[in-house]
């Protein structure tokens, strides 16, 4: 979870790309056996052939431990996890609500049993309308850490330095389009 970020509004932005497909759509799919363990979606264990379908499962789960707390498998080791991904259905506490239990339902943990959940998950949280995920996650001010594991709280923050000349070396192009650059990060450049 590590590469997950939550924004002061609760909404969620991704940190790392380290291995990612491109052109998965339509009739093309990945084979590849890859993915964090907790996260991998059933397809990928059972060597099928899949689509991006694997990172809705995926956002699923990720889903279900902000809104639970917990993961929904669990194993003492890799197979035990893999075994419980692939046979064991999630438990959902009793006070999870009717709303956040029918849209991890539905976005993730059974996105092969309702295709357009996806699209329609997308269009109501642009409109705000999927309040059940966001009172959850949002700050109540700009110094509130709820959300925050209180282990990483007490980290000394470290000042990374970007080389400039291995930067300028690398294809950007998978960058164009993009509209935000960090003032910072413009000086640097």
């Amino acid at each position: 979870l590590d590469n997950v970020m939550l924004d002061k509004e609760g909404h969620i932005k991704i940190a790392d790309f380290g291995m990612c497909k491109e052109n998965v759509f339509g009739d093309n799919k990945a084979s590849t056996f890859c993915g964090t363990p907790d996260y991998i979606a059933p397809e990928i264990l059972q060597g099928l052939r899949y689509t991006f379908s694997v990172d809705w499962w995926s956002f699923g789960v990720l889903l279900y431990e902000m809104l639970i707390g917990q993961s929904p498998f669990h194993g003492d080791d890799e197979d035990e996890l893999f075994e419980s991904i692939r046979v064991d259905t999630p438990h959902y506490p009793r006070w999870i609500t009717k709303e956040s239990k029918d849209i991890l339902e539905k976005v993730g943990l059974r996105i092969s049993t309702w295709v357009m959940a996806p699209l329609l998950f997308w269009k109501k949280l642009q409109k705000c309308a999927s309040n059940c995920l966001l009172l959850c996650l949002t700050q109540k001010s700009a110094s509130d850490y709820n959300n925050f594991d209180r282990e990483f709280l007490s980290e000394k923050p470290k000042l990374s330095y970007s080389d400039k000349n291995l930067i300028e070396s690398m294809d950007q192009s998978a960058f164009d389009g993009f509209s935000f650059i960090n003032p910072k990060f413009e000086q640097i450049l």
